[in-house]
């Protein structure tokens, strides 16, 4: 092995050579693959690995050159022999923040795909993968993007990972990764579009915004999966009441799965659940103790039937049901709790007397094929070797993150979608919501896109499409292969080619 040790005694200028950085560089592994789709096969590339990402320095007002500040890990996947001016790419994410893009990729839209398993039938380890031959690389090249701190991606050494740690600084990256992918691609005349899920959709209609802005790359279309555009429809703040309303569709979702509505079409309960939500329900919390005792009693009875919890339960929580604890409550006379991401999922607590759930089944009984399916495929068929742990979900970005740009209001893209679409009217925009999902509830998507400030004949520009499962709607079998032909349908539209 070299010696690496600093002589004390050099020459001042032998010492700085000696602490010198090493200087990063990019690192891309390139391998050759083929997928059969209905008797056709597709023959595509796969180019896996870290991209150097820089930033212009200026000392005393002059430029410095490009410093490194990250390594950001993506695989990209492009069509064998297709004409770049006409083939879409997407470039996908997830959100956490925190999360890497192994759910999006393995999931739904990459060319292979995590064997699973769902609720009545989750899979054993070792687990294992399988061609998708519902890719969306059928329609569309894909990027998957991990930000920094998340999956392979780190700061640059010598740099603070925590710069990263926050809306604007997370916008930027990631902007300047897609801009460099298409520069670098000779993309720019290609249909593009920007997929995220749960904040991932937060990031993408940000992007969208900045991307136009700042680097004059417009947009075909976002798909968004699992939205979130305002986190104030989602968060349980004293003084909000807006999430006690939002979220009761959601709870009468999953009620209704677990047999509190007994035989009734979901759809009936829907329907109830969210016109409760839309006015009677809004109204009951803003009167406080303005209400008559008949009144409360009958809002009390009502959102009580609605959610499959108890009156005495919804009377002492003042008709305010936070979204953990109705995840405890709902079925503890079982002994059971329901999932976060995906209210179908259901564990055995071990303490029938807790507020808040000790885990979340809906993660915890699939994480585990996605993380053995990722690290076997990134290895084994995508060719990249890299010693990091590849950090699926990182709760210490998560607490780290910073939104010091929202300071004194809720944080909100709906201003730069809107923003987006008003400047680009051809931006198309897909709406992916799960019944079950207790993360970001699909009444309050729907709340905030009728809020967006376009013009009335921009509406049709936004479309909705509704699944019988949860956050991560495709570990539903029947939800995955509909969701799929659906991304693929709106690509080809959004496309205008």
């Amino acid at each position: 092995m070299p010696d690496t040790s600093i002589d004390e005694n050099a020459e001042p200028t032998a010492k700085a050579e000696a602490t010198k950085i090493s200087e990063p560089a990019d690192e891309l592994v390139t391998t050759q693959h083929t997928l059969t789709i209905k008797r056709r096969k597709l023959a595509y590339t796969a180019r896996t690995g870290r991209v150097v990402l820089r930033k212009e320095v200026l000392t005393d007002g002059k430029f410095d050159g490009h410093k490194p500040k990250a390594e950001v890990f993506l695989t990209a996947y492009t069509l064998d022999g297709a004409d770049p001016a006409t083939r879409p790419v997407t470039f996908a994410f997830n959100g956490g923040p925190g999360s890497s893009s192994i759910w999006l990729h393995l999931g739904v839209l990459g060319p292979r795909r995590v064997v699973s398993g769902d609720v009545d039938a989750p899979e054993p380890p070792p687990y294992g993968l399988a061609d998708n031959p519902e890719t969306l690389l059928a329609h569309s090249d894909l990027v998957f993007i991990d930000p920094v701190s998340t999956g392979y991606s780190r700061a640059a050494e010598g740099e603070k990972p925590k710069e990263y740690h926050g809306f604007t600084p997370d916008i930027e990256a990631v902007g300047e990764i897609i801009r460099l992918w298409t520069s670098r691609n000779e993309r720019w005349l290609s249909p593009k579009f920007v997929a995220g899920e749960s904040y991932g959709t937060l990031r993408a209609a940000a992007l969208a915004a900045h991307l136009q802005e700042r680097r004059g790359l417009f947009l075909n279309g976002l798909l968004l999966i699992s939205s979130v555009l305002d986190m104030g429809t989602i968060a349980f703040h004293e003084g909000n009441d807006l999430p006690h309303s939002l979220y009761v569709p959601t709870y009468a979702a999953i009620a209704h799965y677990h047999g509190k509505h007994g035989d009734r079409p979901l759809a009936d309960v829907l329907a109830e659940a969210e016109e409760f939500a839309s006015r009677d329900l809004p109204w009951a919390l803003e009167r406080g103790a303005r209400l008559t005792e008949s009144q409360r009693a009958d809002v009390v009875s009502r959102l009580a039937a609605l959610t499959g919890l108890a009156e005495s339960y919804v009377d002492r929580v003042n008709m305010r049901i936070e979204h953990v604890r109705f995840f405890t409550e709902l079925l503890r006379d079982r002994g059971l709790t329901t999932g976060r991401m995906d209210g179908r999922f259901t564990t055995w607590e071990p303490d029938g007397g807790r507020e808040h759930m000790s885990d979340d089944a809906s993660i915890s009984r699939i994480i585990g094929a996605y993380s053995a399916g990722f690290n076997h495929y990134v290895r084994a068929e995508l060719g990249y070797a890299n010693d990091l742990p590849y950090e699926i979900l990182s709760m210490d970005v998560n607490r780290d993150w910073s939104y010091s740009d929202f300071e004194g209001r809720h944080v909100s893209v709906v201003d730069n979608l809107s923003s987006a679409m008003r400047a680009n009217p051809h931006l198309r925009v897909h709406v992916a919501l799960g019944h079950y999902d207790g993360a970001t509830p699909y009444y309050a998507a729907e709340h905030v896109l009728a809020r967006l400030q376009i013009p009335e004949e921009l509406r049709s520009n936004v479309e909705t499409a509704y699944y019988p499962a949860g956050h991560m709607m495709y570990v539903h079998e029947p939800s995955r292969v509909q969701q799929a032909k659906d991304l693929a349908a709106f690509v080809r539209t959004a496309s205008n080619r």
